[in-house]
């Protein structure tokens, strides 16, 4: 099937346009002081028409599924498994406790750190956590995968605290697949959740 860039769809975030949508999929978290807990995700990523993605994620454990365990720090999710088998009612996403939500913006950058591929544009993603922390990401884009890191966070005096974080995400055959790594609870940076998403 021949790619198409979604009507309205700024220039400036071409190299972004094969995240544009709707997803829905199944992952795993897993973490010292949580432990392990499988979820499903709906995540969108839409445009107005400005020089931006608009970012909106929303994670439902679902408490009766035990989960497999997350991969290495920085490697693909592992196959997890299939929640609608554990979970009732049929909606899937109504039957899970929610556990995150996300809001933000993803823009390509104008500029072009030193080192960068040529085959990659660089990245500077704002998130906004509801449970009292923003986020903002650099990173690069290229080739189907993106890669990410903190570089500022800010939370409210109630709110967890993470030191870092890095997100990984990626095209393969289709589905969209991410990991994500936290320092946080006085934990090293370490695998924290990881996820294989299905267009809508």
């Amino acid at each position: 099937m021949t790619f198409a860039f979604p009507d309205g769809l700024s220039p400036e975030v071409y190299p972004l346009a094969w995240l544009v949508g709707r997803w829905r999929g199944e992952g795993v978290i897993e973490y010292p002081g949580i432990g392990k807990k499988a979820f499903v995700q709906d995540l969108v990523l839409d445009h107005d028409g400005g020089p931006y993605l608009r970012f909106e994620s929303t994670l439902r454990v679902l408490e009766d599924v035990v989960p497999d365990a997350l991969p290495g720090d920085g490697e693909w999710p592992a196959p997890v498994p299939d929640p609608t088998e554990a979970a009732a009612p049929a909606d899937v996403a109504a039957a899970g406790t929610v556990w995150s939500t996300e809001t933000g913006y993803w823009r390509v950058s104008t500029d072009r750190p030193d080192g960068l591929e040529d085959d990659k544009q660089a990245l500077e993603v704002l998130v906004a956590d509801a449970s009292g922390r923003i986020t903002v990401y650099i990173g690069a884009a290229g080739n189907g995968r993106i890669d990410l890191a903190s570089d500022a966070i800010a939370r409210t005096s109630t709110a967890s605290e993470v030191r870092a974080s890095k997100r990984l995400y990626g095209l393969v055959e289709g589905r969209l697949l991410w990991v994500e790594e936290l320092a946080a609870f006085g934990e090293p940076l370490r695998s924290y959740a990881s996820a294989e998403l299905d267009r809508q």
